[in-house]
Formats: C-alpha cells, sequence, structure tokens
C-alpha cells in the first residue's frame, strides 16, 4: 500500500496537468515540430553536398579536351574526322560552319579548334578568322553555327628616343611597328624630310592610342601626338592629333601646300640638283637640269606632292613614263622616268596629296632607277628645294575649337615629356653610405 504523501502528490500533480494541459501540450507541438524542421534542413543540405560533390566528380571525369590546329597544319574536315566523328557528321558540321563563314577564303594561318568529349561526341568547332570567331556547337544534340567580334581592348602608349643610322632603323629597334612609324613621317611630311634633315641624335617621340586583343595582338595605333628635335639645330618640332588633322603648337595645320618630297622616307638619297648647266650623264654635253632626280629603288612609290588634277600620263620623250599634274594657285608637278603607273593614273583624274602615283623607274634617258621630279610655277620651271611658299600652312584650328586644342596639346605634352625624362635622363647614382 502507497503512503499517503505519495498519493497526495500524485493526485496534486494530476490537477496541475489538467488543469494546464492546453498549454503544455501547444509547448510540446512546438518542440516537436523545430525537432523535424531542423532534422530536415540537415538531411537536405548533407544530400546537396553529396550530389554536389557527386557532380563535380562527374564533371572532372567528364573533361573536354579541347585540340588547336590551324589550317596549314591539318584541314578542318581532317581535323573532325581524326576525332572519331563519323563522315556524314563531318559533313554536317562544314557545312554550318560554311552557313556563316566563307570556308573558301580560310587562310593558311586562321586558327581553329574542335573539342569531342571521352564519349566521342561532338561538342565545339571553333574557327578564328582575323577578329572574327565562326563557331558550330552541338546543343542538346542539334547543330548549331553563328559568329562573334574577338574582345579589342584600348591602351594609350608612348616611346622615346634617338636616332642612330635613320629614323626608321632606331624606331624599328625600340620596338615601333611600320605604320606607326609611317603615320610618325607623315606627321612631319611638310617639315622635315627624313632623308636629307635627319642627323644622328636628334632626339623623337610619340604618344598613340593602341587597340589589342586578349591575347595581346595588335590591331590597330593611331598616332595622337609626336616630338622631333635636331641635334644640330636644337629646335623641336610638335605635332598633334585634332579632328582629323595634325597641328603644330600654334594651332597652325601641319599639312602644308606641298610636302618635303614625291617619295617617302625609306631608301631614298638625291643624286642631282636643280641646275642650269648641268653635265648630262647620257649626253655627255651641259644643258639645264630643271628638277631634282630622287635615286631610289626601282619600284618605290611615288606620291603627289599636292592636291591636283592629272593633265598627262603616259611616254613622253627622254622623260619615259610621264605624269604632269596641275595644282592651285597655277603649279604645275612632274614626275619622270617612273616604272609604271598606280591605278586609275589617268589624263583628267583628281588627285590628293600624299596619294600613290607611281613607281620609280628607268624608262627614257636614264642610266638608272630614280624620279625626276620637276615643278613650274605660272609655266616657269622653280627649284623645289628652295620654294619660299611651298610650307605655308593650309588652315588654323578653327576659334570655337581652340580651348579644346589647347586643353588637349598640354595633355599631350604631358606624355611627351615623360616619354622623353624616362629615355634621355640617367637616373642618379645611390650615394655611398
Amino acid at each position: 500500500m502507497r503512503p499517503p504523501l505519495f498519493m497526495s502528490m500524485k493526485k496534486t500533480i494530476l490537477a496541475l496537468l489538467q488543469r494546464h494541459y492546453r498549454r503544455y501540450h501547444d509547448v510540446l507541438f512546438y518542440v516537436l515540430t523545430l525537432c523535424v524542421i531542423a532534422l530536415s534542413t540537415f538531411v537536405a543540405i548533407h544530400i546537396s553536398r553529396v550530389k554536389d560533390a557527386q557532380e563535380r566528380e562527374n564533371l572532372h571525369e567528364r573533361e573536354i579536351p579541347v585540340v588547336e590546329y590551324t589550317v596549314k597544319e591539318k584541314p578542318i574536315y581532317v581535323a573532325l574526322q581524326e576525332a572519331g566523328l563519323d563522315n556524314q557528321l563531318v559533313a554536317q558540321i562544314v557545312s554550318k560552319l560554311s552557313s556563316v563563314a566563307d570556308t573558301r577564303k580560310l587562310q593558311k594561318n586562321d586558327a581553329y579548334s574542335v573539342s569531342v568529349d571521352s564519349d566521342g561526341q561532338f561538342i565545339m568547332l571553333l574557327l578564328t578568322q582575323g577578329f572574327k570567331r565562326y563557331y558550330v556547337a552541338n546543343v542538346e544534340g542539334a547543330l548549331v553555327s553563328g559568329v562573334s567580334d574577338v574582345e579589342i581592348k584600348t591602351r594609350i602608349k608612348t616611346a622615346a628616343g634617338k636616332i642612330k643610322d635613320s629614323l626608321f632603323n632606331s624606331m624599328i629597334g625600340q620596338g615601333l611597328q611600320t605604320p606607326l612609324i609611317l603615320d610618325f613621317t607623315d606627321a612631319f611630311s611638310w617639315t622635315i624630310d627624313f632623308n636629307t634633315d635627319t642627323r644622328n641624335g636628334d632626339e623623337y617621340a610619340a604618344l598613340w592610342e593602341e587597340n589589342y586583343t586578349v591575347t595581346g595582338e595588335i590591331t590597330s595605333q593611331e598616332l595622337l601626338a609626336a616630338s622631333y628635335k635636331g641635334a644640330e639645330t636644337g629646335v623641336t618640332t610638335n605635332a598633334f592629333y585634332f579632328e582629323g588633322d595634325f597641328y603644330d603648337e600654334t594651332g597652325k595645320m601641319s599639312k602644308k601646300m606641298f610636302l618635303k618630297s614625291p617619295i617617302s622616307f625609306r631608301n631614298y638619297r638625291i643624286s642631282s640638283r636643280f641646275s642650269y648647266g648641268r653635265m648630262h650623264p647620257i649626253l655627255k654635253i651641259r644643258r639645264p637640269h630643271l628638277g631634282i632626280d630622287y635615286a631610289a629603288p626601282s619600284g618605290t612609290p611615288v606620291q603627289a606632292v599636292a592636291d591636283g588634277t592629272v593633265r598627262f600620263a603616259g611616254k613622253k620623250g627622254g622623260f619615259g613614263n610621264y605624269i604632269e599634274i596641275r595644282h592651285a594657285n597655277s603649279y604645275t608637278t612632274m614626275y619622270g622616268h617612273l616604272k609604271g603607273f598606280a591605278k586609275g593614273i589617268k589624263k583628267g583624274a583628281k588627285v590628293k596629296q600624299g596619294q600613290t602615283v607611281g613607281y620609280v623607274g628607268s624608262t627614257g634617258l636614264s642610266t638608272g632607277p630614280h624620279l625626276d621630279f620637276r615643278v613650274k610655277e605660272k609655266n616657269k620651271f622653280v627649284d623645289f628645294l628652295k620654294m619660299k611658299n611651298r610650307n605655308s600652312a593650309v588652315r588654323d584650328v578653327p576659334k570655337e575649337q581652340r580651348k579644346e586644342f589647347e586643353e588637349l596639346k598640354v595633355l599631350y605634352l604631358k606624355e611627351l615629356d615623360a616619354a622623353k625624362k624616362a629615355a634621355f635622363e640617367t637616373p642618379a647614382a645611390p650615394e655611398e653610405k
């Protein structure tokens, strides 16, 4: 028989439970619910982690190799066949590629890649031509094709140096590319003759905008500013690109009425100057030579020194192949002993300053390849090298754009000066302690 105290406590507890049943029932319900949610969350996280690990392992096991070729190394259809694809699928892939790219004009250095997974399933063919990428891809069992642009980035670069032997060789030695060097000389074509005016020790500096691909391939270079300082004269000449033309520091256009030479700076020399009594090398008699002979390799391009209209293009006696161009202000220029004429050069054709009109040759009375260049002013022959007004500026920066030009010039000069400082100033030796 239980003691009376125990029976009393039992009754008290039962009475308490009966009185607070609803409250304890709710608390127990909430506790059990939270336990279920926590357990479900734990299980879900565990399952997700296991699944992610399995997917990563599957992806690792299904790594898709990418094999790269050039067209010269291997034709595309051969690479596809060697990847294990049957001839029917190869034909379909090549046909799909031809729908977006002209496969008849593939170049030997065009690069492409082929992707096939470990199960032998075709994944993708990617062809790069110039700055375009053409692709054929397997999307859920269907072949799709398309084209995208290669990503192009832009940067600003500078260079500075001193002339040794020639401007061209000095710049090439510093890593500048030929098109940019030509732009540099073009900016000064009206003020500096880089065959006769340059000296060892002359200083140059260039600032340009460069476009390049993510792989580092340069797509284009645009000259923004240039500087040239003569070692003997100490004179610095600057050129700043603004609104499609180059201007000097005063805002006058670098472009003049006439170029400094009918041949660019590459590999020529003046073999005979303007004279009223030169000994003719073939006829062996003294006679006037009312022009300038530029000796250069056969085939060297000859350019019009100013805008004008072709009055004559053909054979003319001792001049051989000959061109005559009429310009503004009663000027006429003549180009003799040419090997041939540039495309479109004929009587009545309009030509622009710097345009190639012919090529150095040795036709007519000539002892070797050279250009006989002559100038008339109002039907009178003049010495081109001594013409006083051939360097008159065409125009100035418009007044409404002057402020913009000056602000840009300050930025350009700052960059050019920094390039010169880095190239010409020798760092001070550290002090000994």
